[in-house]
């Protein structure tokens, strides 16, 4: 019986890629370069500023300007947390219905604390989630178990009553590592060239409804 569902945030619960691609494209405009279209940044959100600043500059972590351009990209980002950041379309309805039906939703995301926790506040998600876990909460990050499993803890769930909802290939990894029920969220930021049937998912999400569809007709809601 599933008691506790659990959420990554960018690309999964909260379409983020507005205000990142956004800030990305500040950054860009700083350094004399035009902007990338949305089209263009969104599959890359999902994987952090790191991935962002490879796609937006064509550099690596090794380049010289890489650290000055990725803490660039976040002080902008950070002062514009939640100019066009929403939750997905209907997923308010995803969460009411959880809340209706006395089960506990929460987050795991490799987002850091830093910015993670003002936009949940921002957004009046922060006392709605049971469990927040960040990434730099623990000193392993997602595809490792650690976080997931902080999350069971602090909601009080076996990871076996905890159902996980991701979009990237590292959270289903996770997920299943630490024993969790997993879900795809083909709606969120998947980049070209991913092959999300082979990432071991126990089923996929095409929108957020879906969430909904799946409880029932696990026989987990009515």
């Amino acid at each position: 019986m599933i008691k506790t569902i659990l959420f990554d945030l960018d690309g999964t619960l909260l379409d983020t890629a507005p205000d990142l691609a956004w800030a990305l494209n500040q950054t860009r405009q700083e350094q004399g370069l035009n902007d990338l279209p949305y089209e263009t940044i969104r599959p890359a959100v999902s994987h952090g500023g790191q991935a962002l600043i490879e796609l937006g500059f064509k550099i690596s972590v090794e380049d010289d300007s890489y650290n000055h351009l990725y803490k660039r990209l976040l002080e902008i980002y950070q002062e514009n947390l939640a100019n066009k950041t929403r939750l997905f379309p209907g997923m308010e309805k995803v969460l009411q219905f959880i809340e209706g039906q006395q089960l506990q939703w929460g987050i795991v995301t490799n987002k850091p604390a830093w910015l993670t926790d003002p936009l949940l506040e921002q957004l009046d998600l922060l006392t709605r989630s049971c469990t927040t876990i960040s990434g730099d909460t623990t000193p392993n990050r997602k595809p490792h178990p650690e976080p997931m499993l902080l999350a069971c803890r602090q909601s009080q769930s076996n990871p076996e009553e905890c159902l996980y909802v991701g979009d990237a290939q590292r959270d289903i990894e996770a997920g299943k590592r630490a024993g969790m029920t997993t879900l795809l969220a083909l709606y969120g930021y998947i980049l070209p060239g991913d092959q999300p049937e082979l990432w071991g998912a126990d089923a996929s999400l095409d929108k957020p409804e879906d969430l909904i569809n799946w409880l029932q007709n696990s026989g987990i809601c009515l």
